[in-house]
């Protein structure tokens, strides 16, 4: 049971790391490259990749982040890791509620209407529709980057504790 607990862990680590780090190169490449360019072709990157990003890859760190946490908060704690499970449980809701669900909430209806809209010709009505998205979606994207690294810390002392649990036990042995 230990094996399983430590791998669900490990991966539990993998998962919010994914999407900590997808969510961290939009705030500080991503938007502030798109936020420098003209905002006609800003307008229509940011389409792209808001098209693109549905995808098998993108998938598991997304929806299965929690998921992967709840199972090991499960695990740790039907297998006694009590203090464990505690953190992995708290990684899991951070990440549910202000990343997941903050996302579908916020970001996607943003990218929704930002799919709708045509890109204008004109430079000006172009760039009021970019600031306008922009400055609103980037405060979105840097509140569920912070709970997704805040999860991912909590992950990592859930996996810490796990460590020192087995430690003791392997000490007293």
């Amino acid at each position: 049971m230990h094996k399983v607990v430590t791998g669900l862990s490990i991966a539990s680590i993998v998962f919010c790391g994914a999407i900590f780090g997808f969510f961290y190169a939009w705030v500080c490449s991503t938007m502030w490259g798109l936020d420098q360019a003209d905002p006609r072709v800003a307008i229509a990157a940011m389409q792209a990749m808001n098209a693109s990003v549905r995808n098998a890859v993108f998938f598991p760190a997304f929806f299965l982040t929690p998921v992967v946490l709840g199972l090991t908060a499960a695990m740790a704690w039907f297998s006694g890791h009590k203090a464990s499970a505690f953190w992995f449980c708290g990684a899991a809701v951070v990440y549910l509620l202000f990343g997941l669900s903050l996302t579908l909430t916020a970001n996607v209806p943003m990218n929704e209407a930002l799919a709708a809209t045509a890109v204008p010709d004109d430079i000006h009505a172009a760039q009021t529709i970019w600031q306008d998205y922009s400055g609103q979606w980037q405060i979105w994207n840097q509140a569920r980057t912070i709970a997704s690294g805040i999860a991912l810390t909590l992950a990592g002392v859930g996996l810490a504790r796990l460590r020192s649990t087995v430690s003791g036990i392997c000490d007293r042995a």
